[in-house]
C-alpha cells in the first residue's frame, strides 16, 4: 500500500510502528475526551489488544456485523478507556463488561464509524464489513477477492503499496493515512487508472494474522479522515453556541440533573459552571414550580416532543424580586439516536411581562373608551346618559360611581348658576355600585338619586366644580371606600356637573393614568349631556325642523355622479320651503327631485317634508313623472283641508270663502334616469326648466311643459324623454339661486346658464363656482341646487336576451345567468340567482303573454329584470301548508335584497336585486330561506 510517512515495524513489538505525529493527528481529529482514546490507539497496550481482538474478530465476525467489528477491535478490560466519553471519564473506572456495552451518553465509535476488512494469505480481500461498504462504497460480493493496493490505491502510490503488502504479510503491521480512491462499478475488479469513483483520506491500523491452516494474513481497521474533520467542526460549532449564547442553557441528563450549564446562566443564579452540575429543578424554583416543570421534563424525555416558550417563574439568589422566565425545551440524542437528556433554553422576560402588563392596562382604558364612546349619548334624555355613563365605569374602572347636575341646567337655565364657589344646587341624577348595598363614602349619609343637594364650600368637590380640575377625596379611616376621584363634568368649557368615582377596599388605588382616564369619561359624558339639554330646551322646534330635513351626506346613484349644494335663508326671512332628493329606483334607475313650497316659516317646512315624503312613497311604486306629480298635487290639496284629499276633491266644485292662508302651493320638477339607455323623462310642475350641458356644446335650459303648480288641480301633467349624452351635465334648482329683488327671472337664468362655462371641472367645483359667481343675494330665499354628471352603464354591465314561450326558456335562462355571473366573477351569486330568475321566468310563462326579456345589470348591486307583455301585476300571498304552489314570490322575497314590479308602455318588468358578496349586505343562505316557508 502507498505510505504517507508511516513507521512499520515488526509483529513482536508492533507499537514501534506507530508514528507518534500519526497519532496526534487522529486526536487533534478528534473532539474532547475522543483525542485521548486516539492517543491509546497508537499506544503499546492498545497495539496488543488490538492485535488479540482482531484475532478474535477474524475467527468470530460475519460480514453484516458491524458492532461486532468494532468490539473485536475494542481494548481488552484491562485497558484503562478513562476519557472515551464524557460519563466514562467521570465515572474513573467501568464494571468489568463495559467494553461490551453501550454505556450512557454512548460509545465513541457511535460517531467515529471504524470499519474493518480482512486480507487473505494471497494479498486479497477476502472479507468485507458492512461498514466498508459505506465508507468504500462497494458491497461485499463484488470488494471479496479484489487486490486492495490495485483497486483503492492510485496509480502513482501503486509500486509502493506492494512492497508495504508485502512487508505486511511477512508478519509486520503499520499504521498511517492512506488517499484512496473507489473504482467505477463497471471497472471496479480491474482496478484500471481510468475507472471513475470518488476519492478520499483514511487512516488504516493493519495487523498482521494467521489463517486456521497457518498461513499469513492481515486484518485492517479503516476510519475515514474526514468524519473526524466533521466531528472537530461540529464540536467547535457546539462549543461556541453553548458558551457564546446569550440565553441560559442547561443540559439535563436522563435524571433530570444538570449536566453542565453555561456561563450566562451562572452569572443569573450565581457560583461558576461546575457548581451548578448535579443540581435539579428543585434548587432553582419553587415547590409548586418546581413540579410542574419536573413533568413537563419527563414527558418532553419520554415523547420528544419540544416545548417552546413555557413560562416559569420564580426568584433568583439574593432577591425578592418574582422573575419570569420563558424556557425551550428538546430532547438531545447521541450519535446512534439514543435519548440523552434534554436541552434547556430559558431568556428572562420580566421586563417584556412587565411591559405587557403595561399595555394590557393601555388597552383596557382604550377599550373603556371606545365602549364608552358607543355607549354614551345614545338617548338625548339627562338621566339616561348619566346612567349610561355609570354602566360604563361600574365595574370595569371603580366600584361606585354617582353623577350630580346642576338643578339650574335641568330647570333649562341659560348659564348654570353657582360656579364661582361651586356649592350651587345639585341634583344627583344617577348612582350605581358593584358592592351590595354599599354606602360611598365612609361618614357621611348617601344622597338619594333625584333629591337635591350642594356641597360644602371647603370640601373637595366644590373645589372641583370651582377650579374644573379633578380633585382626590381621602378615604375615612374604617369606611369600606379607599379612593374616590371627584371629576368635573366640563362641556364646552362650561361645567355641567360632578362625577364621583369610588374604588373599595382590596382594589388598586387611583394612579395619574386612571385620573387622565376618568376626565376622559367625564367630559364625554358631560358633552352628551350638555347635548341633551340643549335637545331639551329645543325639543319641539327640532321636532318640526327633523322632518324636513335634506338628504344627509353626498347622494349617491347609479350612473350618475352627484353633486348638491342648499343654503337656507337667514334668521330673518324664517325658514323656506325649498328641497331636493336623490331616488334610487329599480333597474339601476333614478329618480332626481327639486322642489319648492310657496311661503315661509314653520307650516312651509312642515309642508315641504309631507311632500318630499310623498315623493319618496311614490317613487317607491314606480310610478312615471306625469303619475307621481298627478298624485302629489292630490296630496298638496288635500294638505290645507281638514278631512284630507277626498274632502278637497268634494268641496272643489263648491263656493266657499277661501282661506287663502290654508292654500298649500309648491313648484317641483320630478326625473327618471336610466343608466343602462341614459335616457331621462321629465315631467313639471310650476318648476323652473333644467339645464343641460353637453360636451363640448354651450349650456341650454330644456323645453319641459311647465304644467301647473302642486296644489292648484284640474290639468294634467306631461313627461318629456331626452337623451342625454355620455359625459353631460344636468342642473335642477330652486328659484332662490336665480331670482332675487334686485335681479330679475330672466337676467338670473340667462347667468346661470353662462356660470356652466366648464362642466368638466369636479361636480363640487362646479357647484362652489355657480354659487359664487351669481349674485344669489343669500339670506332672501332658500337655494338647493342639485348637479348631476351622466355616467351610463357600461355594456359589458348588461346582459340582455329575449327568450320564446315555450318551457325550454326556463333552463335557457338559467344557462344565460350562470354564464353572465361568471363572467362578471359573481360565483357566490350564481345559485340564488338561478333559482330567482327560475321563478320569475316561470310565473312569465304561466301567467304573462308575449316574448320574454331577460335582463341582468351590474353596478353596485345585481339586478334582475324579467320583461313580458301582460298587463296583470304579480302579488305576492302567503301559501297555506296543504298547497303544493304559490311560495315562488316568497321565495324572491326571502333571498333577495328587494324585488317589485312595475308597468312598461309594452306590458310589465318584475325584478329582484341581489347585493354583490363585497358589499355590507350579507347573502341569505337558500336553505334556510326554503325551510322558512314551511
Amino acid at each position: 500500500m502507498s505510505e504517507i510517512p508511516a513507521k512499520a515495524t515488526e509483529s513482536e513489538d508492533p507499537s514501534d510502528g506507530a508514528r507518534a505525529d500519526e497519532a496526534g493527528d487522529v486526536a487533534r481529529a478528534v473532539p474532547g475526551d475522543t483525542a485521548d482514546a486516539a492517543t491509546d490507539h497508537a499506544s503499546d497496550d492498545t497495539a496488543d489488544h488490538a492485535s488479540d481482538g482482531a484475532a478474535k474478530a477474524t475467527a468470530d465476525h460475519t460480514a453484516d456485523d458491524d458492532r461486532d467489528y468494532a468490539d473485536a477491535a475494542a481494548p481488552g478490560p484491562d485497558v484503562d478507556r478513562t476519557g472515551e466519553t464524557g460519563e466514562m471519564g467521570e465515572a474513573g473506572e467501568l464494571p468489568g463488561d463495559a467494553m461490551w456495552q453501550s454505556s450512557p451518553p454512548g460509545s465513541i465509535y457511535d460517531y467515529i464509524k471504524a470499519a474493518s476488512f480482512s486480507i487473505g494469505a494471497d494479498g486479497l480481500v477476502d472479507q468485507w464489513s458492512l461498514r466498508a461498504e459505506q465508507i468504500f462504497g462497494i458491497p461485499a460480493e463484488r470488494a471479496v477477492g479484489l487486490d486492495p493496493i490495485e483497486a483503492f490505491v492510485p496509480a502513482d502510490r501503486r509500486e509502493s503499496g506492494q512492497r508495504k503488502m508485502a512487508e505486511i504479510l511477512d508478519g509486520r503491521e503499520w499504521t498511517g493515512l492512506v488517499p484512496f480512491r473507489t473504482p467505477a462499478a463497471e471497472d471496479a475488479g480491474e482496478g484500471s487508472e481510468d475507472s471513475g469513483g470518488r476519492e478520499g483520506l483514511a487512516e488504516v491500523y493493519v495487523m498482521p494474522t494467521t489463517t486456521e491452516h497457518g498461513e499469513r494474513a492481515a486484518v485492517c481497521i479503516v476510519v475515514d479522515v474526514r468524519t473526524l474533520r466533521t466531528i472537530e467542526t461540529d464540536l467547535a460549532a457546539s462549543q461556541a453556541i453553548f458558551g457564546q449564547s446569550p440565553f441560559g442553557f442547561l443540559l439535563i441528563d436522563t435524571d433530570l440533573q444538570v449536566r453542565r450549564a453555561n456561563q450566562r446562566f451562572a452569572s443569573i443564579f450565581g457560583g461558576t459552571v461546575d457548581d451548578h452540575r448535579g443540581k435539579g429543578v428543585h434548587d432553582y424554583l419553587p415547590h409548586a414550580e418546581a413540579e410542574r416543570v419536573t413533568a413537563v421534563l419527563r414527558r418532553v424525555l419520554e415523547t420528544g416532543d419540544s416545548i417552546t416558550d413555557m413560562h416559569v417563574t420564580g426568584q433568583v439568589p439574593g432577591s425578592d424580586e418574582r422573575r419570569h422566565w420563558s424556557i425551550n425545551l428538546y430532547r438531545v440524542h447521541s450519535g446512534s439516536g439514543r435519548p440523552i437528556g434534554i436541552a434547556w433554553l430559558g431568556t428572562d422576560i420580566t421586563s417584556r411581562r412587565a411591559a405587557a402588563r403595561e399595555a394590557a392596562a393601555a388597552r383596557r382604558n382604550l377599550a373603556l373608551l371606545n365602549e364608552a364612546g358607543a355607549r354614551i349619548g345614545n338617548s338625548l334624555d339627562l338621566e339616561t346618559t348619566a346612567r349610561e355613563l355609570l354602566d360604563v365605569v361600574v365595574p370595569g374602572f371603580c366600584d361606585l360611581a354617582t353623577v350630580d347636575l346642576y338643578q339650574g341646567l335641568l330647570a333649562g337655565d341659560e348659564t348654570p348658576p353657582g360656579l364661582a364657589d361651586g356649592s350651587a344646587e345639585l341634583r344627583r341624577v344617577a348612582f350605581a355600585s358593584a358592592v351590595s348595598d354599599a354606602p360611598f363614602a365612609g361618614g357621611p349619609a348617601p344622597v338619594a338619586v333625584g333629591a337635591v343637594h350642594h356641597f360644602p364650600f371647603n370640601s373637595p368637590c366644590a373645589d372641583a366644580l370651582r377650579t374644573a380640575r379633578p380633585q382626590h377625596i381621602p378615604a375615612d379611616d374604617g369606611g369600606l371606600i379607599q379612593s374616590t376621584l371627584a371629576v368635573p363634568m366640563v362641556a364646552h368649557d362650561t361645567v355641567v356637573g360632578l362625577a364621583q368615582f369610588s374604588r373599595t377596599k382590596g382594589s388598586e388605588p387611583f394612579g395619574e393614568r386612571d385620573r387622565a382616564l376618568a376626565v376622559e369619561l367625564a367630559a364625554r359624558a358631560a358633552v352628551c349631556i350638555d347635548n341633551a339639554r340643549l335637545y331639551r330646551r329645543e325639543h319641539e322646534r327640532a321636532l318640526i325642523l327633523q322632518r324636513s330635513l335634506l338628504p344627509p351626506g353626498d347622494p349617491e346613484a347609479s350612473g350618475l355622479d352627484i353633486a348638491c349644494r342648499y343654503l337656507p335663508g337667514n334668521a330673518a326671512t324664517e325658514v323656506g320651503g325649498d328641497w331636493f332628493d336623490v331616488i334610487e329606483l329599480p333597474g339601476h334607475r333614478t329618480a332626481l327631485v327639486v322642489g319648492d313650497v310657496m311661503g315661509r316659516g314653520l307650516r312651509a317646512a312642515v309642508a315641504m317634508g309631507e311632500l318630499r315624503t310623498a315623493v319618496r312613497t311614490l317613487a317607491l311604486l314606480d310610478l312615471e313623472p306625469a303619475e307621481v306629480l298627478s298624485a302629489l298635487d292630490e296630496i298638496a290639496r288635500g294638505l290645507g283641508t281638514p278631512g284630507g284629499v277626498q274632502q278637497a276633491t268634494r268641496t272643489a266644485r263648491q263656493p266657499r270663502d277661501a282661506d287663502l292662508s290654508e292654500v298649500y302651493l309648491a313648484t317641483c320638477v320630478y326625473a327618471v334616469y336610466d343608466s343602462v339607455t341614459r335616457r331621462c323623462t321629465f315631467a313639471n310642475a310650476g318648476h323652473l326648466p333644467p339645464v343641460l350641458v353637453e360636451p363640448g356644446e354651450t349650456a341650454l335650459m330644456l323645453d319641459v311643459p311647465p304644467g301647473m303648480p302642486l296644489g292648484v288641480g284640474g290639468e294634467p301633467f306631461e313627461e318629456v324623454e331626452v337623451e342625454l349624452p355620455e359625459g353631460a351635465l344636468l342642473a335642477l334648482y330652486t328659484d332662490g339661486l336665480v331670482e332675487s329683488r334686485d335681479h330679475p327671472l330672466d337676467e338670473g337664468l340667462q347667468a346661470f346658464v353662462g356660470a356652466l362655462t366648464d362642466p368638466s371641472r369636479p361636480l363640487e367645483d362646479v357647484c362652489d363656482h355657480v354659487l359664487n359667481t351669481l349674485d344669489t343675494h343669500h339670506g332672501e330665499d332658500d337655494i338647493a341646487l342639485l348637479m348631476a354628471r351622466v355616467q351610463g352603464l357600461p355594456a359589458e354591465s348588461v346582459g340582455d336576451w329575449t327568450l320564446p314561450r315555450e318551457p325550454r326558456s326556463v333552463g335557457r335562462a338559467r344557462e344565460y345567468t350562470r354564464a353572465q355571473l361568471v363572467a362578471w366573477d359573481l360565483e357566490p351569486l350564481v345559485d340564488t340567482t338561478e333559482l330567482l330568475v327560475s321563478e320569475l321566468v316561470t310565473n312569465a310563462l304561466r301567467y304573462g303573454e308575449g316574448e320574454i326579456r331577460l335582463r341582468l345589470l351590474l353596478d353596485r348591486t345585481l339586478v334582475c329584470e324579467v320583461w313580458d307583455a301582460g298587463l296583470v301585476q304579480p302579488r305576492r300571498r302567503r301559501a297555506r301548508d296543504t298547497d303544493e304552489g304559490g311560495r315562488g314570490l316568497q321565495l324572491v322575497g326571502l333571498l333577495s335584497a328587494g324585488w317589485g314590479s312595475r308597468r312598461t308602455p309594452r306590458g310589465k318588468t318584475v325584478w329582484f336585486e341581489l347585493p354583490l358578496p363585497d358589499g355590507e349586505t350579507g347573502l341569505t343562505d337558500p336553505a334556510e330561506a326554503l325551510l322558512s316557508l314551511f
